[in-house]
């Protein structure tokens, strides 16, 4: 992962960035912002997309969501670990960046999962530097992944978040999830119309 900057090194002007999943503008926003992000990085190679959790959790379900959706798409499928019907969860994600680290070495990686958060920021989708921490929220020592991390705050933090996360309404995951992988598309498009940030 060293042909990539350092952390340290990345610059503030874009982000960290967070916006409502609702907002009317959701998707050209944060699309904008993360195609920032990847041009930075500089690589010829296409990211990798890894979606970390699981379907048997409906708050920890929107990382699964969003590679469903990208899998689907020509253009991402082929680059994408985690769906639905192939979760990357606890037992198998450093497996998983493992295999990425041996065949795919020189494509960025973009971590997408969700975390729970204060109240007024439920429902909103964060774009950031680094790599996400996946399960530190419910207590969980997992490995570090991704050059650019994606987190959905899809409930509230606080007792019992296994509880919360399984008890999270599955519509605003999935609506959150769409605004995602949406803007994941739109930022990756040859089409796109670069706006000034």
């Amino acid at each position: 992962m060293s042909e990539f900057p350092f952390v340290s090194q990345l610059p503030s002007f874009t982000l960290p960035y967070r916006i409502e999943h609702t907002h009317p503008q959701a998707k050209q926003r944060f699309s904008n912002h993360l195609a920032y992000a990847i041009e930075y990085l500089q690589s010829p190679a296409d990211p990798i997309y890894v979606c970390i959790g699981t379907d048997r959790s409906t708050g920890d379900s929107l990382g699964p969501l969003v590679g469903t959706y990208l899998a689907k798409h020509p253009s991402t499928q082929k680059y994408v670990f985690g769906t639905l019907d192939k979760p990357v969860h606890a037992l198998n994600l450093q497996k998983t960046i493992d295999f990425i680290n041996k065949y795919y070495p020189n494509h960025p990686i973009i971590a997408i999962d969700a975390c729970l958060g204060h109240h007024k920021s439920v429902g909103s989708i964060q774009l950031g530097w680094g790599p996400i921490k996946p399960g530190a929220g419910v207590k969980k020592d997992l490995p570090e992944v991704g050059q650019i991390h994606i987190k959905g705050i899809v409930n509230v933090s606080g007792f019992m978040e296994y509880m919360i996360l399984q008890n999270t309404r599955l519509s605003i995951v999935m609506k959150m999830a769409e605004v995602i992988a949406s803007s994941i598309l739109m930022a990756i498009s040859p089409n796109r119309t670069p706006i000034s940030l």
